[in-house]
């Protein structure tokens, strides 16, 4: 499943590079049975199979630094941010153990793992796909990996914003053109719009991620009134 995702874009080029050493292990390697058992039924019973701690405990045993930071992807973990992945990405090792079946052994969370984290609220049938997620949000972040730094740092989420509307040539296509200011080349205004841009898109889009600095902004810029602003609580724990 990693082959793909591991082996093209960004990802790749950093490898190449040197920037960054992925590896990819399978948990069989540290089972002691003739077939090389890493799931078992649940104590108490109930469907599906769970992850057994020993090999993965062992697993980790054997590839853990000194300073390293032991992520399970899991449904019951905190959800995946850009705070959580900038963290994550001054670390100079990480291990990603990807939850599978019906869960992984109690003592994995509690004894081994760093940190819990969860991409989201929705259903997948193991946790390779958020541990592709999570190490190619990562790789983006390391010095030299992306060739525009200044593009990391004008991203969705960079700032707790969603990011502003982009265009390009034509100017005109089908009924729609690209904003005035943006060929204005008055670098202040282009400027000023984008931040709007992101503040309103993010007020009508993604309203959960406004702080209170933003809504001072949304008010200076009579974007919208504060009750406007969700109440809701963002789950904090997802389903994978």
């Amino acid at each position: 499943m990693f082959v793909g995702p591991f082996d093209a874009s960004i990802v790749r080029r950093a490898a190449d590079r040197g920037i960054v050493d992925i590896s990819v292990h399978n948990l069989r390697g540290w089972t002691h049975d003739r077939h090389h058992t890493a799931d078992d039924t649940p104590y108490s019973g109930g469907p599906g199979m769970i992850m057994k701690a020993e090999p993965i405990f062992e697993a980790v045993d054997s590839l853990r630094t000194a300073d390293v930071e032991i992520v399970l992807l899991s449904p019951n973990g905190e959800l995946l941010k850009q705070a959580i992945v900038e963290e994550l990405a001054r670390k100079a090792h990480a291990i990603f153990i990807c939850g599978h079946y019906e869960g992984v052994d109690e003592r994995v969370a509690d004894g081994l793992a760093t940190r819990v984290i969860s991409i989201g609220d929705y259903v997948l049938s193991g946790g390779e796909l958020p541990a592709m997620v999570l190490a190619d949000a990562i790789v983006r972040l390391i010095p030299g990996a992306v060739g525009c730094a200044d593009s990391c740092r004008e991203e969705a989420f960079s700032d707790g914003l969603l990011e502003y509307p982009q265009y390009t040539r034509p100017r005109a296509y089908r009924g729609q053109e690209v904003p005035e200011v943006l060929l204005s080349g008055n670098h202040q205004e282009v400027a000023r719009w984008k931040r709007r841009e992101s503040l309103r898109r993010t007020l009508e889009r993604r309203p959960d991620l406004l702080q209170a600095s933003h809504w001072e902004e949304i008010d200076r810029e009579g974007l919208g009134p504060k009750t406007s602003k969700s109440e809701g609580d963002s789950a904090e724990s997802s389903l994978l």
